[in-house]
C-alpha cells in the first residue's frame, strides 16, 4: 500500500495506541469496542471494525480467524512486520479457546521438509494447531 494513501485518523491512532499498550497478544474486536465504550469514547463499532481491517491491510496487525464460530482476533505487529523472532505458529485450545504462540525448531524442520521435499511452502503466521492446553488437560 502506498504510504501516502493511508489516511491517519484520530480513531486509527487510538486503536493503534490501544494495541501498543495492551499486554495481550491477541485481541478480539469486541474487546476493543468494550474498552472504548468504557472509556466514554464516541468511536463506533463500525469504525473500529473498518479500522482493524485497514490496519491488517497495511501490515500493522495480523488477523487470525480460527473458525467460523469464533470471532477473529488481532495481533499487533507494528509497521516492521511480525514481532516474533523466527517462525511463530499458533495453537488453540479446543476447550477454552485460548490462542497462543509457539516457537519450535522441530516444526520449523517440518516446514523446511515440506518446501524441499514436497515443494509446498507453509505460512507459519497462518498455521494453527488444535488441541488441549496444559490448563484444560
Amino acid at each position: 500500500m502506498n504510504p501516502k494513501s493511508i489516511y491517519k485518523t484520530k480513531q486509527r491512532n487510538m486503536i493503534i495506541e490501544y494495541f501498543q499498550k495492551s499486554d495481550k497478544e491477541h485481541i478480539c474486536a469486541g474487546e476493543i469496542c468494550e474498552y472504548f465504550k468504557s472509556q466514554g469514547s464516541e468511536i463506533g463499532k463500525s469504525t473500529i471494525y473498518r479500522q482493524l481491517e485497514k490496519l491488517v491491510d497495511e501490515g500493522i496487525l495480523n488477523k487470525h480467524v480460527v473458525d467460523n464460530s469464533t470471532s477473529a482476533c488481532f495481533e499487533y505487529v507494528g509497521s516492521d512486520g511480525h514481532v516474533h523472532e523466527g517462525n511463530c505458529y499458533h495453537c488453540i485450545c479446543e476447550k477454552c479457546g485460548k490462542l497462543f504462540h509457539m516457537h519450535c525448531g522441530t516444526i520449523e524442520g517440518i516446514e523446511k521438509h515440506m518446501l524441499i521435499n514436497h515443494n509446498f511452502q507453509i505460512d507459519p503466521n497462518r498455521t494453527i494447531f488444535y488441541g488441549t492446553c496444559e490448563h484444560c488437560r
